[in-house]
């Protein structure tokens, strides 16, 4: 193969290389899309809001390779489709346990995500204590030429559990994941700590809420927005601006 051909090929690599992870970046972006939607709605009209924070993440082509050793998967990026589903990763954290089971719900049954496996470690944490539920979707990309069923993790858990998992991955990280063995233990116990202070929480939440205690602020929806007093120097500043403009 002649320099000119070498160059050519290695051009077109990277072309679909970068192609292959804007898929995944799309499909962040459209499932993001929806997550954010149902966070403004639950704002807006309800008196109470499952979503306290939304995070996403892309691995890097070097995580993706990584990982791809690891599973002795080839470096074709079919394959690397095919075995590595993590590489759009969305993380939503709640209040409650129950907020889990309903973002679950209201995600599931959106017509363009199709849930293709459940991971329920809420309901039945790993061995080290860890909890959180695992969904692994599938959203549509338009692309200029196809569309592609493009696989999104979701990870859904509590403030507590998120803490809990923050924590384990830096302690393992710094033992290079040869943890001692009282550490585990102590892990475990934390673990099962967090898990009494979300269900002692959510019983509050719930006792409060029967008893008609206050709730959440409601941001103003659209009409009452309109009908916010509007400061008169602001009030001038626009309507100057906008004679301006048609003049």
């Amino acid at each position: 193969m002649g320099d000119d051909d070498a160059s050519k090929a290695l051009s077109e690599a990277r072309d679909d290389v970068a192609r292959f992870l804007m898929s995944y970046k799309f499909a962040i972006d459209t499932t993001m899309a929806k997550v954010n939607i149902l966070n403004e709605e639950f704002r807006y009209v309800h008196d109470h809001n499952p979503i306290e924070h939304v995070s996403s993440r892309l691995k890097s082509p070097t995580s993706i390779m990584e990982k791809a050793r690891r599973r002795n998967c080839s470096l074709d990026l079919g394959d690397i489709r095919a075995t590595i589903l993590d590489i759009a990763g969305i993380r939503i954290t709640c209040s409650f346990v129950s907020d889990v089971y309903t973002i679950r719900d209201m995600l599931s049954g959106h017509e363009d995500i199709r849930v293709t496996e459940v991971k329920d470690y809420v309901g039945t944490p790993k061995p080290n204590g860890y909890r959180s539920l695992h969904l692994l979707v599938e959203t549509p990309v338009r692309m200029s030429d196809r569309t592609e069923q493009v696989p999104v993790e979701i990870q859904i858990r509590t403030i507590a559990m998120d803490f809990w998992a923050s924590l384990e991955h830096k302690i393992y990280y710094k033992y290079a994941k040869d943890v001692p063995r009282d550490l585990l233990d102590e892990l475990r116990e934390a673990a099962e700590t967090a898990n009494r202070l979300d269900v002692t929480m959510e019983r509050l939440h719930n006792e409060v809420r029967e008893l008609g205690g206050p709730t959440e602020d409601r941001l103003p929806g659209p009409e009452e927005l309109r009908s916010l007093p509007v400061a008169e120097d602001l009030l001038r500043a626009l309507t100057h601006r906008v004679r301006g403009a048609d003049g």
